[in-house]
C-alpha cells in the first residue's frame, strides 16, 4: 500500500498549483479580480516572477561544402547536438497531431497552463512520492528553451564549464516548486507573444530524441533515413513515443535486452501505440488505421549524420582538407574569442561554411597520388602529399596524401590524422626537407641586389669554409661544408643553367656573394617559416634546402612568384553563414608584395628552363602551351622528394618521402615502374596536364631584361637553353632564355642535377651533423 507523504514544500506545491487556474486567469486578463489576503499575495509573487524568456536560435548541425561540377555539396559536419530546425510547413501533419494527442490534447485551448495536467501531477506527486510536472507543451517547450541555454555556456575551463552547466541544469530543470511556478510565468509570457503553431513547431525542433539526435527533422532523418515532412503515421508515433523517455526508448540500439531488435523494440511499440491510442481517441485516426499501425513492427533505418571529417575522407578523399578548415575555425577570432567560444560557435551555430575545394580537382589529386605511390611500404615510412593553391587569392584548391584519414591521435599502417601538406598548427606535422626547391630564394636574392642569370658561376665541387659566407643577423659557425653535384657538369655555368638543372656548386658559390640573413628574409617575406614553428635557419647548408618545410607553405611562396611577387596567406574558407543568416567573415588571406615585380618575373622566366631540355623536370612536362614553371628537390640519398608547378592560375606542390627516418629512396620501387625519386614527376605531370586543362594559365609575369642579362627579350617562352660556359667575365649578353615547353620523355626517366642535404632529414627527426655534402638530382 502507498504512503502518502505530505512534506512542507509539496504541500506548497499543490497549494500554488491549486491556483494556477486562478493564476493564468489573472495573468492573461489583468482584470480579474481576487478576494482574501492570501490569495491576493499568490498572484503578488507569481507575477513579480520573470516573465521574459530569452528564446534563441537552438543548437544545430554545422555543414562544411565544396564545389563540384559548379555545384555546392556537403562534405562534413560539426556538432553538439544532431539538430536541423525547420519550419512548421516541413512536418508531417501525423507528427504534429501525435505530439499534440499524447502529450498536451488542450493545447489549442489552454493559455499555456494545462492547468488539469498540473492539478494531477500535483496529486500523483503528493501520492507517488514524485514531483510530476502535468507540463503542457508550452511549459516543456520553456524547459527545453532554459535547457539549451545552459549548454550554451563556457567557463574559463573544462571543469569551470561544467560547474556552470550543473548549476545551471538544476535551476533550469529541478524538480522544486520556485522551478515549476517560474517554468508557469515563463508559459504564459511565451503563450501571449507566440503563435500555437509557432511554439509546437519550437518544440517539435528542440526535444531529445536520444544521444545527439534532437528535434524532428535530425530525429526523421537518423531513425527512418526520411525528412520530418515525409514521415509516416507510424514513423510519427514512434518519433513522439521516444520523446517520452529518450535514453529507454530510443530505437538505434539493436542488441539492448530490454528494447532491441529481438523482442521487437517493446517498450518503444509499447509506447508507441499509446500515442496512436491517443491520435484515435481524439478523432486524429480511424479505426482501421489504428489497428493497421499497431500491427505494423518497429522498423528502425538508421542512418546517422557523420560528426566530423570521416565523411569528407570517405565519401570525397578530403579528410585532411576538412580538417584544415576545422583548425582555421578554431584558430580565427572571428568565430570567438576564446578557443572554447570558436569550438561552441562550430559545434553548435549550424554554421553553413562555404570552402575553396575543387572536388573535381580533388578526385584527380588523389588519383594522381596514388597512382604513384602507395598507402604503405615495408621498410619504410612512405608519405606522400599534394597540393593545390590559387594564385593572388591564397584559396587552396586541393589536399591529398598518400594515406586514410584518421580523426583524434590513432595512426595505423596506412591511415593517419596527421596532415603531411600543412604545419604543425594545421595538422601536427612538422614538415619536411626541402632540398632544392628552396634555391628560389637565393636566386630572387641574387636578383634583387643586382646580379643577373646570364653571370658565369663556379660550379667545381670542393668543401667550402662555412667563414667564407656572410651572415649579418646572426655569427657564422666555423667548419666546413662540403658541396657535390649529381653528375660531372662544366667548371663554369650560367646561372639560368646551374637553376635549370639544379647545381649545388653554383648555387652555394653564389651564396658565397650575398648575405645568408638578407635570403632567409626574402623567403619569410614570400611566407615561408618552419612547418614546426622557430627560426628558419641560416647556415650556408640552408641556401640548399635544409629547413623543414611543409607542402602548402612552398606552394604559398612559388604562387606568389607566379602572382608578380604579391604572396597570399592560403586560406580554406569562402564564406560563413550562421543558421539564422548572420555573416560571419572569417579572417581573409593577406596578400603582400613579398619581392619586387621584375623579381619575380626573372624568377619566373629562370624556372621555366627546369621544363625544359636538361631541365630537372624536363620529363613531367605535359607538352602543352599554358605558361609555367616549375622547381625540382631532393635530398641526400633522395629520402625527400619535392616538385613544384606553377601557372598564373595555379601552384602544385608534390612532396614523396620519409615520414619519418632516411630510407634511401633512390632505387626504392614505387608504382608504376618509377622510383621514390623519379615518382614526383608523374604525379606533377598528371596534375599539370589536368590543370592546364581546366585551369589554365595566363602570360607569366614580365622578366626584366637587365636581370636576364640582355638589353631587350622577345619572348619568355623562345630559345634553347644551355649548360655551356658563359664569358669568362660573367656578363654574357646572349638573349637565350628558357626553351618552349614541348614534349619530353617519360616521367620514369632519369634527370640530372637537383640539390640534397643530410641535415634534418624528414619529420619530426632530431638533426644530424651538417656535412652539406650535396648529391642532387
Amino acid at each position: 500500500m502507498r504512503v502518502v507523504r505530505w512534506p512542507g514544500a509539496l504541500l506548497t506545491f499543490v497549494a500554488m498549483s491549486a491556483l494556477a487556474g486562478m493564476l493564468v486567469a489573472v495573468a492573461v486578463t489583468p482584470g480579474v479580480a481576487v478576494a482574501g489576503e492570501s490569495t491576493s499575495g499568490a498572484v503578488s509573487f507569481f507575477e513579480d516572477l520573470p516573465s521574459y524568456l530569452d528564446i534563441q536560435t537552438p543548437q544545430q548541425v554545422s555543414s562544411v561544402y565544396a564545389e563540384k561540377g559548379g555545384q555546392q555539396v556537403k562534405i562534413a559536419s560539426f556538432y553538439a547536438e544532431n539538430r536541423t530546425t525547420v519550419a512548421s510547413g516541413a512536418m508531417a501533419k501525423t507528427l504534429k497531431q501525435a505530439a499534440i494527442d499524447t502529450e498536451d490534447p488542450r493545447f489549442y485551448d489552454e493559455g499555456g497552463i494545462d492547468v488539469v495536467g498540473t492539478l494531477r501531477g500535483a496529486a500523483a506527486t503528493v501520492v507517488g512520492g514524485d514531483v510530476q510536472g502535468g507540463s503542457s507543451i508550452t511549459q516543456q517547450y520553456v524547459k527545453n528553451v532554459l535547457v539549451q541555454q545552459c549548454e550554451e555556456l563556457t567557463g574559463k575551463d573544462a571543469a569551470d564549464t561544467e560547474k556552470k552547466v550543473a548549476a545551471c541544469y538544476e535551476d533550469a530543470a529541478g524538480v522544486t516548486p520556485q522551478r515549476k511556478l517560474q517554468e508557469m510565468r515563463y508559459a504564459i509570457a511565451v503563450n501571449k507573444k507566440y503563435s500555437k503553431d509557432q511554439i509546437l513547431t519550437g518544440y517539435l525542433n528542440l526535444v531529445g530524441l536520444g544521444g545527439r539526435v534532437y528535434g524532428a527533422e535530425a530525429g526523421a532523418e537518423y531513425y527512418f533515413g526520411v525528412h520530418a515532412k515525409d514521415l509516416s503515421l507510424v514513423q510519427s508515433a514512434t518519433l513522439v513515443a521516444i520523446l517520452n523517455n529518450p535514453s529507454n526508448l530510443r530505437i538505434d540500439q539493436p542488441s539492448n535486452a530490454d528494447n532491441g531488435e529481438k523482442n521487437g523494440y517493446a517498450a518503444t511499440k509499447e509506447r508507441r501505440d499509446y500515442v496512436l491510442q491517443r491520435m484515435y481517441v481524439h478523432h486524429d485516426i480511424t479505426k482501421a488505421e489504428l489497428e493497421q499501425a499497431k500491427a505494423t513492427p518497429v522498423t528502425p533505418k538508421i542512418t546517422a549524420t557523420a560528426n566530423g571529417c570521416s565523411s569528407a575522407a570517405t565519401g570525397y578523399d578530403a579528410g585532411y582538407f576538412c580538417d584544415y578548415v576545422r583548425d582555421q575555425v578554431l584558430q580565427d577570432p572571428a568565430f570567438g574569442k576564446t578557443a572554447a567560444e570558436r569550438i561552441a560557435t562550430l559545434d553548435t551555430k549550424g554554421l553553413e561554411i562555404h570552402t575553396s575545394l575543387d572536388l573535381d580537382l580533388q578526385s584527380q589529386a588523389q588519383t594522381a597520388l596514388s597512382t604513384y605511390v602507395p598507402s604503405t611500404m615495408a621498410g619504410v615510412d612512405v608519405g606522400g602529399s599534394n597540393v593545390t593553391v590559387e594564385p593572388g587569392t591564397g584559396r587552396i584548391l586541393s589536399m591529398v596524401q598518400n594515406t586514410q584519414y584518421t580523426q583524434g591521435d590513432t595512426s595505423t599502417a596506412g591511415s593517419t590524422a596527421v596532415n603531411y601538406s600543412a604545419d604543425s598548427g594545421y595538422g601536427n606535422s612538422g614538415g619536411f626537407q626541402t632540398g632544392s626547391t628552396y634555391k628560389v630564394f637565393t636566386l630572387a636574392e641574387w636578383l634583387a641586389t643586382g646580379h643577373t642569370l646570364s653571370q658565369s658561376v663556379s660550379t667545381t665541387e670542393h668543401t667550402f669554409q662555412n667563414s667564407e659566407f656572410t651572415n649579418t643577423c646572426q655569427n657564422v659557425s666555423g667548419g666546413t661544408w662540403p658541396v657535390s653535384n649529381a653528375e660531372n657538369v662544366p667548371s663554369s655555368m650560367t646561372v639560368q643553367a646551374a637553376t635549370s638543372e639544379s647545381i649545388n656548386t653554383a648555387y652555394a658559390a653564389m651564396g658565397k656573394q650575398l648575405d645568408l640573413c638578407k635570403i632567409a628574409q626574402l623567403a619569410q617575406s614570400m611566407g615561408i617559416h618552419p612547418a614546426a614553428g622557430g627560426a628558419l635557419g641560416q647556415t650556408p647548408a640552408s641556401i640548399l634546402g635544409v629547413n623543414n618545410l611543409s607542402p602548402i607553405d612552398l606552394a604559398e611562396a612559388y604562387a606568389g612568384f607566379a602572382n608578380g611577387g604579391v604572396v597570399c596567406t592560403p586560406t580554406a574558407i569562402d564564406s560563413v553563414t550562421e543558421s539564422d543568416g548572420t555573416k560571419i567573415t572569417p579572417t581573409p588571406s593577406s596578400c603582400t608584395q613579398g619581392v619586387a615585380a621584375d623579381v619575380a618575373g626573372t624568377v619566373d622566366y629562370a624556372l621555366q628552363g627546369v621544363l625544359t631540355g636538361s631541365g630537372t623536370a624536363a620529363s613531367a612536362n605535359p607538352g602543352d602551351s599554358t605558361p609555367k614553371f616549375a622547381k625540382t628537390g631532393t635530398t641526400d640519398g633522395d629520402v625527400q622528394n619535392w616538385l613544384v608547378a606553377s601557372s598564373t592560375k595555379y601552384t602544385n606542390a608534390t612532396w614523396i618521402g620519409n615520414v619519418q627516418g632516411n630510407v634511401s629512396l633512390a632505387n626504392w620501387p614505387f608504382l608504376q615502374g618509377t622510383t621514390g625519386y623519379s615518382a614526383k614527376f608523374g604525379v606533377g605531370k598528371s596534375m599539370m596536364s589536368y590543370l592546364d586543362q581546366t585551369v589554365g594559365g595566363g602570360a607569366l609575369p614580365t622578366p626584366n631584361a637587365a636581370m636576364i642579362g640582355q638589353t631587350s627579350h622577345s619572348s619568355s617562352n623562345s630559345s634553347s637553353n644551355s649548360s655551356t660556359d658563359a664569358s669568362s667575365n660573367g656578363s654574357s649578353d646572349s638573349s637565350s632564355g628558357p626553351a618552349s615547353n614541348g614534349a619530353t620523355t617519360a616521367p620514369t626517366g632519369s634527370t640530372p642535377g637537383d640539390s640534397t642535404s643530410t641535415t634534418q632529414q624528414g619529420q619530426q627527426q632530431s638533426p644530424q651533423k651538417q656535412t652539406g655534402k650535396q648529391k642532387g638530382h
